[in-house]
């Protein structure tokens, strides 16, 4: 099986997953993976980071699966399943298929910090082992939406 390269779903400045300010994420419960900062501007767009399918699609957070299986979760925020929907656009729905870079979901996260939640991002693999990861943008790297995150084998 080739490496799937997955991508950064908003603009930001890559984050460890140990600093993600939610131990569940932090401690890589849900799956391994990376995290972004996200650009109060630039950050408002969360694009796809893999070609698939939508699986699983709520406003605040979506996992696309590839064609072979692995799949991608994107949390917008931390905590911010509290919000209902408010403040989040959906472009998409369960069942359709993505390319990487298609918009998913706009939302403020100068709002959601706003609202005294953390704005950080947590891009995950679900089922997956740390040790099938390679970091593409190590901590503290700025990236666009759709720069190359991490890897998977």
């Amino acid at each position: 099986m080739p490496d799937l390269e997955v991508r950064a779903p908003v603009a930001g400045t890559v984050v460890a997953v140990a600093d993600i300010p939610d131990p569940v994420f932090a401690a890589a419960l849900v799956g391994p993976g990376s995290a972004l900062a996200p650009d109060p501007v630039a950050g408002r767009t969360a694009v796809a980071p893999i070609a698939g399918v939508v699986v699983k699609l709520h406003p605040h957070a979506f996992v696309v699966a590839a064609d072979d299986g692995r799949a991608v979760l994107v949390h917008l925020g931390i905590d911010t399943v509290e919000l209902h929907g408010d403040g989040f656009t959906l472009h998409v729905a369960e069942g359709d298929r993505v390319e990487a870079g298609q918009p998913v979901v706009d939302w403020d996260p100068a709002a959601v910090e706003a609202g005294g939640r953390s704005p950080v991002v947590p891009v995950v693999v679900l089922d997956a082992e740390p040790s099938e990861l390679r970091a593409l943008a190590p901590a503290g790297t700025t990236l666009t939406p759709s720069d190359p995150l991490f890897s998977v084998t």
